[in-house]
């Protein structure tokens, strides 16, 4: 493991599963990491499973990170920047324009002060659900603003580092656009769409493959936290929530009669829009390349995945992606492979002659 560029000790407020990742990972790391939250169940299980130790009246922490709901990050940066004047705090909630207008408002020592956002997480939160690799590879940004310096804010670029992260600077303004787009309004249209699902047939929701499941994985997610979210980022979301409403008016015009003239134009080009969004997307190691896929049958017995990938590691391909789905009323497994086009006609013919049944 390469030298901490952290010194510490690093005080964590709010030890749900951000904090407590966070304090796992630097533990990882040999860095000695106070925690404190309001509820004394939360911060005795973070304890218990090793995510620090609890505060103390002579801590003298070099960074904090405020790990919090959003509706109360200023109130906490803002008690956390007077509590410790020699600490360079950060917050990790998921919009960074509020609280940082909050803090001025207040006129809160913003010198010490920067926020970040780590894009990391699970549908389950609390203590139980930390991990100590939970950012290793994840973007985290850095909300960058003209009061503190690039030397005071070197302790947050050193936190996301230690912690296996990629740094991303922006903008408050373009970090609550970006995260608009591509987490909280997907958050809204996977929660429609679920709802959707609450008064359908049973006989139709056997029919329900991956495609459903993975559109609607992230309405799991706690309400709570997200009506603090979504109230704290309203513009953005409003936004390309209306754009996102005048793409369904013109899907569903084209629908209304699919034989009139241009109808059918217009779906296909809906459609191959998408297809040019997802194009978009960066891939593996931030490529932006394509993959082939191919969908493999696999008996539902232990050990079965762990045999695929051996088979596929034997034969030197390279897995970019892996999904897996139930077949309905069936004792298998459908796993979706994702690989460089050159390889997939060669796995295709070196894993059904080793006995893997390939579907089509």
């Amino acid at each position: 493991m390469a030298e901490s560029r952290l010194v510490g000790p690093v005080r964590i407020v709010g030890v749900g599963l951000l904090g407590t990742s966070v304090g796992l990972g630097l533990r990882n790391r040999k860095i000695e990491t106070i925690l404190s939250d309001a509820s004394p169940t939360n911060l005795r299980i973070a304890i218990d499973y090793g995510a620090g130790r609890a505060a103390q009246p002579d801590d003298q922490p070099q960074l904090i990170v405020v790990c919090v709901p959003p509706d109360v990050t200023a109130d906490i940066v803002a008690r956390e920047l007077e509590a410790y004047p020699s600490a360079i705090v950060t917050d990790v909630a998921s919009v960074k324009l509020a609280p940082l207008a909050e803090l001025r408002e207040r006129g809160a020592d913003i010198s010490r002060y920067i926020g970040s956002h780590p894009l990391a997480g699970r549908e389950r939160g609390g203590p139980l659900s930390g991990r100590a690799d939970l950012f290793i590879g994840r973007p985290w940004v850095v909300a960058a603003h003209d009061a503190i310096s690039y030397r005071q804010a070197g302790a947050i670029d050193d936190l996301i580092l230690d912690l296996g992260a990629i740094l991303v600077e922006m903008t408050p303004e373009e970090h609550d656009l970006g995260v608009a787009l591509v987490s909280h309004v997907p958050q809204v249209i996977s929660t429609l769409m679920a709802r959707r699902l609450t008064g359908a047939a049973n006989s139709s929701l056997n029919l329900a493959g991956q495609g459903l499941r993975d559109v609607t994985r992230v309405a799991a997610s706690d309400p709570d936290l997200w009506v603090q979210i979504l109230g704290a980022n309203a513009g953005p979301v409003r936004d390309v929530l209306r754009a996102y409403r005048d793409d369904l008016d013109r899907f569903i015009d084209a629908l209304e009669d699919p034989t009139k003239p241009g109808a059918q134009r217009q779906i296909a080009e809906e459609l191959g829009g998408g297809n040019a969004g997802v194009a978009r997307l960066p891939g593996k190691h931030g490529q932006d390349r394509r993959f082939s896929s191919m969908v493999v049958m696999v008996n539902d017995q232990p050990g079965q995945i762990a045999h695929l990938l051996n088979d596929i590691g034997d034969l030197g391909v390279n897995l970019e992606d892996l999904r897996l789905e139930h077949s309905p009323g069936a004792q298998i497994g459908l796993a979706e492979i994702s690989v460089l086009p050159e390889a997939v006609t060669r796995l295709t013919e070196e894993l059904a002659a080793r006995g893997w049944r390939i579907a089509g």
